[in-house]
């Protein structure tokens, strides 16, 4: 499988980091692919705190510098998860040249007729408070009362990992840090646009069991901009490569190929 290896990029969600694709990542080299998995800005072991980091390009710096400095000819097949879906519109709309295909993973998926904040606030719009459970969503500071963070509560981590191994749960709890979802910015930010990030291909992954991101506002992402290509996973959760691990490897495997 030499000559069909391809070079994979994993983008964690929000409170995540690239531990989450701990599992993936040997099955995909194994299958003889390169990987990366990369801790976007106040995520992983990324030394910053959420508090430094107050824009969506500040968020996913690590990425763009990762891409900036990949040869010129080089071009890698982008996985992004959850809200990683917006860290890779922002790396398509900068480098769509070195993007064969990105790969929607049960993630936020923008749109080019509307602000980049929108598909964010639909998704706000269709959960109900009570979902949030246990999470704690707060200011930055006093000085920026207009920057919210948000930190997942372990009852939520655990209906976000409902199929996932017990194990996996108790990571989660352990390394969730706190986040944002960037909405001051995006609000004011320029349209993603069809000639740079509608250029690059792209692939939606459906979680059927997404308690996060439930499956029909993964389809209404779908049906608000075109793909290229829908897979779905039964009996999964929001942590795909958690819970269904062969499943989601052998579709990444054959993207990968498919798309290079």
């Amino acid at each position: 499988m030499a000559n069909q290896q391809q070079h994979i990029v994993l983008v964690h969600g929000a409170g995540h980091g690239a531990w989450c694709w701990y599992k993936v990542k040997p099955m995909l080299e194994a299958a003889g692919h390169r990987v990366t998995a990369l801790d976007l800005a106040a995520s992983g072991i990324h030394p910053a705190k959420i508090e430094e980091v107050c824009t969506l390009g500040e968020y996913t710096e690590p990425l763009l510098y990762f891409l900036a400095c990949l040869p010129p000819e080089e071009r890698v097949v982008l996985v992004g998860h959850s809200l990683g879906g917006m860290n890779l519109a922002l790396a398509m709309e900068t480098f769509p040249h070195k993007i064969a295909v990105a790969v929607f993973l049960t993630a936020l998926m923008p749109d080019t007729e509307h602000r980049p904040s929108f598909v964010i606030e639909k998704f706000l719009e269709r959960t109900p408070t009570e979902a949030w459970l246990d999470t704690k969503f707060f200011p930055y500071s006093s000085r920026l009362m207009h920057q919210i963070a948000i930190l997942f509560g372990p009852n939520y981590l655990a209906n976000m990992y409902q199929l996932s191994p017990v194990k996996d749960i108790e990571l989660g709890k352990l390394l969730v840090r706190p986040s944002s979802f960037f909405l001051h910015d995006l609000c004011e930010a320029r349209n993603f646009t069809s000639e740079k990030y509608g250029s690059v291909k792209k692939v939606f992954i459906i979680s059927e069991q997404d308690k996060a991101i439930p499956p029909d506002f993964q389809r209404w992402m779908i049906q608000n901009y075109h793909v290229h290509q829908v897979f779905n996973i039964e009996e999964s959760d929001h942590m795909v490569m958690l819970s269904k691990l062969k499943e989601l490897t052998n579709h990444l495997s054959q993207i990968a190929i498919d798309y290079a």
